[in-house]
């Protein structure tokens, strides 16, 4: 985990430019509440997600008078929680800041999770809290919580509002704080009669402020990109390892022309998923913990390893002194406290991701640099034999309905939905086998929050109401956040939840097989599991069951048929366990459950049908041209 990104107090300054005319602002009289939601209307906001309480009442009150007229709608949670995950997942599925509100004390450190969440996966967002009046502020009031303090190792900044006429400014730094540089959330809690006191407001246009010390890092060194070209053309075995950071800068075209250009395999971390096409022959899929065995592989053997957007997190990297011991590093990324802080790399370059690759390419366009036909074309088959050798695998068991059969179906009949995870054995196999777009995949990495995927799928169909959006969960991660389920019922967000239900703790179980001596201590959920398909009904929803294989296929279209949000409840195989797995201590190609490999026993040669050449019977792939033999 990183250190926490704290900035001095920002501090705003007036540059008046020669021969500019200065536009003259009549103030109005106005309340705290209204300033702010004034200012979060003038920043873009769509929706706010929240819940009421008495120290933000004076906000809210304020929200009731202007909600028809402001364009902000807010949406009632049902925990403070899943206000803050909704947030969170609004911003993933738009790259815009996600906000959410809650009241002080309780309120406010229900948000906590939900805070820590977006903060460990980089994700912008502002949260308001209400806070006790001004005068009781340290006196243990009814409802007093020090948020400030207790969120400053999970947040990138924060404010309290001691002045109602600091709102505006306050505001205007906070979307521009956490939405620059390396994303994160904001805080901002708000006393009680701020919210309440009048005063001559004068709106703060987004974008209008300066901040003193607050200055990202956004072009990348020159010289440090011509070095990593350098390393690139030289290289004979590279492969992109490309995180959440790349999505954070939208560099989805740049990755893949700067993998296409160079012919370098593309493996991504549970944050990168969906930047890379993962129908192109050059994707690898997942790399870590539970990433596909010829990522792991290819991370392992390769000669240069270009870091784009991610840290080198414990879960990617399994034995840290073992993790591409045989590479040169490059590494990109926005953050200079990441850089070198897990690995230190060759070629290190700050800047925005987006920034660096396009710089990247240009100057390689500008001086006819690329890959040569045949410079990476024997790392390409051997990655090619270890895709063809080491295939992620779907079950067939005669009697259940395996985890990644259903993964598969619903990935079949809905290709292009956004898809929400919670945290355990279903995430990793949604990971391993949906093929994710752009911004599409969402889901709690850093943090592996249970809970996060139904109120997330709420803040994805928020903002793409006619987008389909799945959730898909684990029975002991639905019943986390299950309360959201009024939500989706008051809003009609038409949000399907798959829950994916084998009694267990699944992840938790399957650790105390592998390493607890079968020790199932606590993690078995049978007992006092609801009924999901009656749960569903007493909330207004359609709740559905599944048991067998000959139901899913239509169960499925039926639950993407319906006009509303749907629970469906998979009963699947109970021992079910996720694999590949790296083991904690191994490096990455010390991969436990992988196929059993057949023995080649042949000995003639085989010649290429489109090039001719002779090659081993134990090739895949035609050594010289690279054609599928």
């Amino acid at each position: 985990m990183r250190s926490p990104s704290r900035i001095s107090p920002p501090q705003t300054e007036n540059h008046t430019q020669p021969n500019t005319i200065k536009t003259v602002v009549t103030p109005q009289r106005a309340s705290g509440g209204f300033a702010l939601l004034d200012s979060l209307q003038r920043h873009g906001v769509e929706y706010i997600f929240g819940y009421p309480g008495g120290a933000i009442l004076p906000i809210y009150d304020d929200l009731y008078k202007v909600e028809a007229t402001s364009g902000i709608k807010h949406i009632l949670v049902r925990h403070e929680q899943g206000a803050s995950h909704a947030a969170d997942g609004y911003a993933r599925a738009t790259g815009k800041v996600g906000v959410c509100f809650g009241t002080s004390g309780p309120g406010a450190t229900n948000l906590v999770t939900g805070i820590a969440t977006a903060y460990m996966d980089s994700i912008p967002m502002i949260v308001v809290t209400g806070q006790v009046p001004r005068a009781s502020i340290g006196t243990d009031a009814f409802q007093e919580t020090d948020i400030y303090g207790i969120t400053l190792p999970i947040v990138k900044h924060s404010y309290v509002v001691r002045d109602p006429k600091d709102m505006a400014r306050i505001v205007a730094e906070a979307f521009h704080i956490a939405s620059t540089g390396r994303p994160g959330p904001v805080l901002i809690d708000v006393p009680k009669d701020v919210a309440l006191e009048e005063f001559d407001y004068v709106p703060v246009e987004p974008g209008s402020v300066k901040l003193r010390g607050y200055r990202p890092t956004v072009k990348g060194n020159p010289r440090q990109i011509n070095a990593a070209i350098q390393l690139i053309s030289e290289s004979r075995r590279p492969l992109l390892y490309v995180g959440g950071g790349a999505i954070a800068a939208g560099a989805h075209e740049e990755v893949k022309e700067l993998a296409e250009l160079f012919n370098i395999p593309v493996t991504t971390t549970l944050m990168g998923i969906g930047i890379f096409d993962e129908h192109h022959p050059l994707a690898l899929g997942m790399l870590g913990m539970h990433g596909t065995a010829y990522a792991n592989f290819a991370v392992t053997d390769c000669d240069l390893l270009i870091c784009v957007g991610a840290r080198f997190d414990d879960r990617v990297t399994g034995k840290l002194d073992e993790f591409a011991s045989k590479a040169k590093v490059i590494h990109i990324d926005i953050d200079p406290a990441e850089v070198g802080k897990n690995r230190v790399p060759d070629v290190p370059i700050v800047g925005d991701v987006r920034n660096v690759l396009s710089d990247l390419l240009r100057r390689c366009k500008h001086t006819g640099t690329k890959g040569t036909p045949n410079q990476n074309q024997e790392w390409l088959n051997l990655v090619n034999r270890w895709r063809e050798d080491y295939p992620l695998v779907v079950p067939h068991n005669p009697d259940s309905i395996s985890p990644q059969e259903v993964i598969v179906e619903v990935g079949r009949q809905a290709p292009d939905a956004f898809y929400t995870t919670d945290v355990g054995q279903h995430q990793m196999w949604a990971a391993q086998f949906l093929k994710n777009g752009p911004r599409r995949w969402i889901s709690s990495a850093g943090l592996g929050t249970m809970g996060f995927g139904v109120p997330a799928a709420m803040g994805a169909k928020a903002a793409f109401p006619d987008e389909e959006v799945i959730c898909i969960s684990g029975d002991a991660s639905f019943q986390m956040c299950l309360q959201e389920l009024g939500t989706l019922a008051q809003y009609g967000l038409n949000v399907k939840t798959i829950i994916l239900n084998n009694g267990w703790q699944g992840m938790v179980r399957q650790w105390q097989q592998a390493f607890y001596g079968e020790r199932y201590s606590c993690s078995n959920m049978e007992v006092g599991m609801p009924d999901v398909e009656y749960l569903a009904k007493a909330y207004g929803i359609k709740g559905m069951v599944i048991r067998k294989r000959e139901e899913l296929q239509d169960a499925i279209a039926e639950m993407l048929a319906y006009d509303g949000p749907v629970v469906v409840d998979v009963r699947v195989t109970r021992d079910e366990n996720c694999y590949p797995m790296v083991a904690p201590g191994k490096n990455n190609a010390q991969m436990i459950g992988l196929p059993k490999q057949s023995p080649k026993t042949s000995t003639e040669p085989v010649y290429c049908s489109n090039c001719g050449s002779k090659n081993l019977p134990t090739h895949n792939f035609c050594s010289e041209c690279g054609t599928k033999l």
